[in-house]
């Protein structure tokens, strides 16, 4: 397990991580290991960072995603096309990337040729944030116009737009993808996927800075202070707070993992920490460890060496993947083009696609009906044969 932070000093660092052998229950603690990497490749400021079970992806002010092979411990090259700073960057299994930045546009990356498979002009403003749905079909932007743009990713286009009075800084999935929260400065907005409406607002003290989902009722709150606090979305109760730094906290992550669930956060103060979360969420959550970077950190990834990085961890088929129909339309802008002729396109990458034991059975099949044939043929010849032969006589 490596923690990776972002910082205003241009550096991304890595730190790996493991658990104590001989702490366990209460007193359970972690060793983070003195800094794995520090890797200084952007010109300006972080501004993001995307994990997957392979790549560490970082955005920056200098307008450039930089991609880092975590296995290898190498950079792997830089995808260059937005013109503003890079605002956010999420994965969608090892498939696709999408980022959107200040430039207004969303692009949905193909994170195994790295080619920008489709860019979409989002927001007339800045993108300031997305969020991918659990199932990979949908995806919630929100920017600097005022709107909360739905997107529909299996066809790569627009879904819905909703106005709101203010700029919202902040949108997150629940897990299940049943709600949805939308932030504007300290307030939290809750959404009913079924119904698009609010069921509900829970007002933070100050700003909020990052959100995370810790199930599908609570939620983790960070913002310009050393509190964070966990909310219940049913109640709109807040069910627990604790300090978790001595300045404001600037990002959260968290995951779970055999006998653990575990929310990471980074601050200003330039710490990260690791806090193991009770089963009950009215109970403060246990420091596991801490690092200091002695920067001013700006964002914040766990990289999980758990999942192989093989077809076995893609999304099953019946939930299609994003811009699976969008693939076949790669440097092409007809807007007309229909979903009919994109399945056409699309064809011949599902044939080379399919499982050898279809492949098999596909030649077996082939190869019975050229016996036939050839069998039928051999039957008519003897006959014209026989035919000749008593003409002649």
């Amino acid at each position: 397990m490596e923690l990776v932070a972002g910082c205003y000093e241009q550096v991304l660092f890595g730190f790996t991580v493991h658990p104590k052998p001989e702490a366990c229950g209460d007193r359970e603690q972690w060793t983070p290991v003195a800094d794995d990497f520090t890797h200084h490749a952007h010109t300006a400021s972080l501004s993001a960072v995307a994990v997957n079970s392979r790549f560490v992806v970082t955005g920056s002010k200098d307008e450039t995603i930089h991609i880092y092979d975590m296995k290898k411990k190498i950079e792997h090259g830089a995808l260059v096309h937005h013109s503003g700073t890079i605002t956010c960057l999420k994965f969608y299994g090892n498939r696709h990337l999408i980022s959107g930045a200040e430039d207004g546009l969303i692009c949905i990356w193909d994170a195994k040729k790295w080619e920008c498979l489709k860019s979409i002009k989002a927001h007339k403003g800045h993108v300031t944030f997305l969020s991918i749905h659990p199932s990979g079909k949908l995806a919630l932007s929100v920017g600097t116009d005022k709107t909360l743009r739905t997107w529909n990713l299996v066809e790569g286009r627009s879904a819905f737009i909703k106005n709101i009075k203010q700029n919202a800084n902040l949108v997150e999935w629940s897990p299940r993808g049943e709600q949805y929260v939308v932030i504007i400065q300290n307030k939290i907005d809750i959404y009913q996927l079924d119904t698009a409406s609010i069921s509900g607002t829970i007002t933070n003290e100050k700003r909020i800075s990052a959100v995370k989902f810790l199930s599908e009722s609570v939620l983790a709150v960070a913002g310009d202070e050393e509190v964070i606090r966990f909310f219940d979305c049913d109640s709109l109760v807040c069910l627990c707070e604790f300090k978790a730094h001595e300045n404001r906290v600037k990002a959260m992550f968290s995951f779970e993992i055999p006998e653990h669930h575990v929310i990471v956060t980074a601050s200003s103060d330039g710490f990260i920490k690791m806090w193991k979360l009770k089963q009950n969420k009215k109970v403060r959550p246990s420091l596991l460890c801490e690092v200091n970077t002695n920067a001013r950190l700006t964002c914040l990834g766990v990289w999980l060496d758990t999942v192989p990085d093989t077809k076995a961890s893609l999304p099953p088929a019946a939930e299609p993947s994003p811009v699976s129909k969008e693939q076949s339309k790669i440097g092409k802008k007809e807007p007309g083009d229909t979903v009919h002729r994109e399945e056409k396109q699309s064809k011949p990458n599902t044939k080379k696609c399919a499982l050898t034991g279809d492949s098999k059975k596909a030649t077996q099949e082939s190869s019975l009906v050229s016996t036939k044939k050839s069998k039928r043929v051999d039957v008519l010849e003897k006959k014209r044969k026989k035919k000749k032969i008593k003409t002649m006589q």
